[in-house]
């Protein structure tokens, strides 16, 4: 059957092709694409730039709360008269040829260590930390007047602090490096104990306070010097000179008042340090003499016994034995120590000098 109709041609094709789309962007689509890509892009880094700032500015606040930033301060803004310096004879430690190393090793390598400040009754820097620091910058300043050493890397104390807290810090440092004498860290003690700001006036209690960190038998020590200073005063005109264990000797030789008044009048006449070797030697002689004279004119007892109530006490070379129904770990500490020093003030016939 033919598909024609009666005029003689075929239907119209009534199915349409539509054409496909080209979907691929123009030259302004591709631009205006670009761009809010990129928008968005920057907008996201700009977002997480701006957390990161936040973050980084709190971690800065903390770290100059807590006194952890470094700043560049003029040395002129700076003083030294509040805290007694942990040295003595600074004039000849401002000389020395330590301090001239210090200074070659800052000019050729610059300041590699902070000194430590916090702001004193007045209102300006006042130096904790780093005397030999400052001292090398401020001398090199005035040998060269270049500006590179017009100020000093330091640390500021931004949290108030007690005033005993200041002494530990300015010690801290140096007892760490072992540099500093028994003399010196025995006058660090004494000058805390007079200072008005602290309320122990008692500088042999003051040496836990400060040597904390130390083996007990330095702070043992250290109390032996502050005694020997305390007791000789200005007539120990070269403390530093003195050993260990010849200041440690001399300070427990001391037993009076006489020979107290003697060794100042012998150290007095000194002309230099080694002078006052020789005179701290010769009383430590004539103690151990006088001790050995008297040990042969007197023959002590190896051992003795005698009771008091129901208390045996047994006596010998070296030790004194107590034994009693009572519970001495029950007494106080303190009682205990009261009993003792009045049991050794008994022994010697009078007070100790303290």
């Amino acid at each position: 059957m033919s598909s024609k109709n009666k005029f003689g041609f075929e239907p119209l094709e009534t199915k349409s092709v539509t054409p496909r789309r080209d979907r691929a962007p123009g030259p302004m689509g591709a631009a205006v694409r670009d761009v809010a890509e990129t928008l968005q892009e920057t907008t996201e880094a700009k977002v997480a730039q701006r957390r990161q700032n936040a973050e980084d500015a709190k971690a800065f606040r903390a770290a100059q709360g807590e006194g952890r930033v470094l700043v560049h301060i003029p040395l002129e803004e700076i003083a030294t008269d509040d805290l007694p310096r942990d040295r003595l004879a600074l004039e000849a430690v401002a000389a020395s040829e330590e301090m001239e190393e210090l200074k070659a090793s800052i000019r050729e390598r610059g300041q590699k260590e902070p000194v430590e400040v916090y702001i004193g009754p007045s209102g300006g820097y006042q130096l904790k930390k780093g005397w030999r620091r400052f001292t090398a910058l401020s001398q090199l300043l005035s040998e060269t007047g270049e500006a590179a050493f017009a100020t000093i890397i330091a640390r500021v104390e931004t949290q108030p602090a007690e005033r005993i807290a200041r002494y530990i810090d300015m010690v801290e440092e140096n007892v760490v490096r072992e540099d500093l004498t028994f003399a010196e860290m025995a006058q660090v003690a004494i000058a805390a104990a007079a200072d008005e700001g602290i309320e122990e006036t008692d500088p042999a209690e003051l040496v836990n306070r400060l040597y904390g960190a130390l083996h007990k038998t330095k702070r043992s020590y250290i109390r032996q010097f502050v005694f020997l200073l305390t007791v000789l005063g200005d007539a120990l005109q070269w403390p530093k000179e003195v050993a260990r264990n010849q200041g440690v000797d001399v300070a427990r030789a001391i037993k009076s008042e006489e020979q107290v008044e003697a060794l100042r009048a012998r150290l007095a006449e000194c002309g230099g340090p080694e002078a006052q070797v020789r005179v701290l030697n010769g009383f430590l002689e004539s103690e151990k003499s006088g001790e050995s004279a008297v040990r042969e004119a007197v023959a002590p007892k190896q051992k003795f016994e005698f009771f008091l109530g129901k208390t045996k006490v047994t006596a010998r070379d070296g030790e004194c034995r107590i034994v009693s129904e009572r519970d001495f770990a029950t007494i106080p500490k303190g009682r205990l120590e009261e009993a003792v020093k009045a049991f050794e003030e008994a022994l010697q016939g009078g007070p100790r000098i303290r």
